[in-house]
């Protein structure tokens, strides 16, 4: 072997469900050896020791770092390796060169090298973690809600008329309340007694539980964000208990990895693309991003279009200047990012100073 502290090492991790491959390479891209752990605690340590075993060990690059190598990630920087989000390995080399857990941790291991990554993953373990399985779990009980109340409408469309007319009318809220408390027939024979049989359940067991599951977790966004000091995101004009969770869980526990204001843009899609050719001079929207934290963003700025007077001022402006109804809110949504970013980081990280962008 050859003398390790004389030589920089990086290594690359390719995460799946059940098992990892770790690799190591040199600073001149030679590939050194490789191991494979168990996604188990002992397989943590195996892949601590593994590493460690290379004194001049740089940085690791690790694949799915939200996903398959959440876990070994949370190990990895605690013992204090730096570590870079890598995304999968390059389609054209696969092509060349076919696929093995090996060939992917190598990958990774270049990818560090050649400086092609370097973003820090996300914490995974703070409060934007908690904010992120919350609206996951409201987010699921809200689209079991939406199909449950669109299955129960549409049994109701060719429901006999009886039963139609009894419910006509209703709101959706009243409906499944009225369904809920009903007593349909409990050995039904006729299409009438069966249709209502099936309804009762529904309504009752299905959408008033999600209804359920899913206002409960609407005070969690603005507990968890109010119990810092400072700043108070709930009080930014347009923002709701929805956005402010996601534009958090965008951002990550460790926001240092959007090293500026810019930088949090591009992960949004707010950022300017250029579209210039020619004597045209222009910018279009960016389709790229994190479409969550987007579509969070779009939301905040239709408010204000509604409600807030200067930014219908701001459009009334910006539509006598020639600009379209799309790159106006293009811009509303990179000025709110302008608003936003020095308050989420200063929310995520109360004492730590934030640098004018």
């Amino acid at each position: 072997m050859m003398n390790d502290k004389q030589v920089k090492v990086y290594g690359g991790i390719d995460t799946h469900a059940d098992t990892h491959h770790l690799a190591v390479i040199d600073q001149a891209g030679r590939r050194l050896a490789d191991a494979q752990i168990p996604t188990t605690a002992t397989g943590y340590q195996a892949a601590l020791r593994f590493l460690g075993s290379w004194p001049g060990l740089v940085s690791v690059g690790i694949e799915c770092t939200g996903s398959y190598g959440a876990a070994v990630t949370r190990v990895v920087r605690e013992a204090g390796i730096t570590v870079f989000e890598v995304n999968r390995p390059n389609r054209f080399d696969r092509r060349l060169h076919g696929k093995s857990d090996p060939f992917d941790a190598y990958s990774a291991a270049e990818a560090v090298l050649g400086g092609r990554v370097s973003a820090a993953p996300k914490g995974g373990d703070g409060l934007v973690e908690s904010l992120r399985v919350l609206r996951t779990s409201r987010s699921s009980a809200l689209q079991a809600r939406t199909a449950t109340i669109n299955q129960i409408k549409g049994m109701l469309i060719t429901a006999p008329e009886d039963l139609r007319t009894r419910y006509r009318g209703l709101s959706t809220p009243k409906l499944i309340a009225a369904l809920a408390a009903s007593r349909p027939t409990p050995t039904p024979v006729t299409a009438a007694e069966a249709t209502a049989y099936s309804l009762q359940p529904a309504a009752a067991g299905q959408a008033l539980a999600s209804t359920d599951r899913a206002d409960r977790g609407l005070g969690w966004a603005p507990a968890a964000t109010t119990r810092r000091p400072r700043p108070d995101l709930m009080r930014v004009f347009g923002c709701g208990r929805d956005t402010i969770a996601q534009l958090l869980i965008t951002a990550g526990d460790n926001p240092d990895r959007l090293r500026s204001e810019a930088a949090f843009a591009a992960l949004a899609g707010v950022c300017p693309i250029p579209a210039s050719s020619g004597k045209t001079k222009r910018h279009r929207l960016n389709r790229a991003g994190d479409r969550q934290a987007n579509s969070a963003l779009y939301h905040i700025v239709m408010v204000r279009l509604r409600y807030n007077q200067e930014t219908r001022d701001y459009v009334a402006r910006r539509t006598a200047e020639g600009k379209t109804k799309m790159e106006i809110i293009r811009c509303l949504k990179r000025y709110l990012v302008r608003q936003l970013y020095p308050l989420i980081v200063e929310t995520l990280h109360p004492r730590k100073e934030v640098a004018a962008a």
